[in-house]
């Protein structure tokens, strides 16, 4: 079996699987064209459309893809959607780090961290009370794999967790209740903390744009760990700017690096991210092992881990 990756040299660990199949690596679509042929497998290390798109001609012995990120829409493209080829993420990596950023930013906002230390420097001594997270509501968007981390690591702390799904469905150990996409806006209304953890798809392109934020509390704080398209920016900055929303902590943006004249960039209310709430030391090396374990259930005919609904751009729950 010929095994391929869309990386320059091997990413760490992978030379463990080399007696049991032989790997090839190629990073351009001129690479690449060398690479697929023959190949059953490829590794999207660098999970981009552009090269694989330019030698997809090359790729007709290829029977599945694993992808070294959860979010697959930078590697979708209609040739592969079409295919018969199998695309599985990196489903439960990236969770509980991204679980853990939402918390530690909603710490942030409640106890006003970004100000102590603003006022430390300054050495001015300002006594506060701040806010407890303890019994604030927080609302998910988007209940998957990473959604439903968030929602563990806020009902460990006390916090009321309700989440939005594309249909409305009961509750269970993570949220108290799941609403539908239709319901968003009445969600909002009800939340202290929102969380968007939605998948770039043609469904949920600015799914958050002036309806989404007109809905929120004023006092109500925005997250984003789930895809910068999901989000209408000008829209996310008319409801800051016009205090219709108190806050907002960012890790992906419709234009990625965010572009220095993004006004998001300089309001004191905004955390900005730069795409990394998911990246632990050691994460390389443990999606390789992700891969290591699906080349194993591959090998041996069992089902793998985290495969993608193409047309849907996720693993479906």
């Amino acid at each position: 079996m010929v095994m391929g990756a869309t990386a320059e040299e091997p990413p760490p660990g992978i030379t463990t699987i080399a007696e049991a199949v032989d790997l090839v690596f190629g990073a351009t679509s001129e690479e690449l064209l060398d690479v697929l042929p023959g190949s059953d497998v490829l590794f999207a290390w660098r999970p981009r459309r552009g090269p694989l798109e330019g030698a997809w001609d090359q790729a007709g012995d290829l029977r599945w893809i694993q992808s070294a990120s959860a979010g697959v829409d930078g590697l979708l493209f209609p040739g592969l959607v079409e295919s018969h080829v199998v695309l599985t993420n990196a489903q439960g990596v990236f969770d509980d780090a991204i679980a853990e950023f939402v918390v530690g930013v909603f710490a942030l906002f409640a106890k006003d961290l970004a100000g102590i230390l603003d006022r430390q420097r300054r050495g001015e001594w300002l006594y506060r009370e701040t806010e407890r997270l303890a019994s604030k509501r927080v609302l998910v968007v988007g209940v998957g794999p990473i959604g439903r981390a968030v929602a563990g690591s806020c009902g460990a702390l006390g916090m009321q967790v309700r989440g939005v799904g594309r249909t409305a469905r009961p509750g269970d150990e993570a949220f108290e209740s799941i609403h539908g996409l239709d319901e968003l806006a009445d969600a909002l209304t009800r939340a202290d903390f929102v969380v968007n953890a939605l998948p770039a798809t043609a469904e949920t392109r600015h799914t958050f744009g002036d309806d989404a934020f007109a809905a929120m509390n004023s006092w109500a704080r925005f997250v984003n760990v789930g895809r910068g398209s999901t989000v209408d920016e000008a829209a996310l900055v008319r409801a800051l700017e016009g205090g219709r929303i108190a806050g907002a902590a960012l890790d992906v943006f419709e234009e990625e690096p965010l572009p220095a004249s993004s006004p998001l960039w300089s309001m004191p209310n905004v955390v900005v991210s730069p795409h990394m709430s998911g990246d632990f030391a050691g994460w390389r090396e443990t999606v390789v092992e992700l891969f290591v374990e699906n080349l194993e259930r591959y090998l041996t005919g069992r089902p793998l881990r985290g495969v993608v609904d193409k047309r849907r751009g996720y693993v479906p729950s």
